[in-house]
């Protein structure tokens, strides 16, 4: 089996139905023996350009390991739902597990912000 990384940009007024869609999506890959490593929900960002007049997408990243027959049914799956824009699979020497960047500074700035709040918490009770 090889391993891939999906990214999958959907259309922003479909984003209530992205978890149906991750739970789909992950059960065909399981259902043909294949294993997700990494899912990743990073939400609504805002596009380099639009597409079909859509300035903002609801961004999603998988890294799974499967065969080509499994790909081969995302992709078609992919291409007939309307609510996806946009789809990209990359081939990958070996299983990525670790957060992305993008994560990694998500999780950054909450744990920035929370001790910023905690530090002027403290300077109020001082005051």
């Amino acid at each position: 089996m090889r391993h891939y990384e999906i990214v999958i940009l959907v259309h922003p007024d479909q984003s209530s139905q992205v978890p149906a869609m991750v739970e789909r999506y992950q059960s065909m890959i399981k259902e043909k023996g294949g294993k997700v490593h990494r899912l990743e929900d990073w939400g609504r960002r805002q596009l380099a350009y639009s597409i079909d007049k859509v300035h903002k997408a609801h961004y999603l990243l998988m890294n799974i390991e499967s065969d080509q027959g499994v790909i081969s049914e995302l992709e078609n799956a992919f291409r007939y739902n309307d609510a996806v824009i946009r789809s990209l699979i990359l081939k990958r020497d070996h299983a990525i597990t670790q957060s992305s960047l993008i994560m990694q500074g998500a999780e950054k700035g909450k744990s920035s912000r929370k001790e910023k709040v905690d530090a002027e918490a403290e300077a109020s009770e001082e005051a």
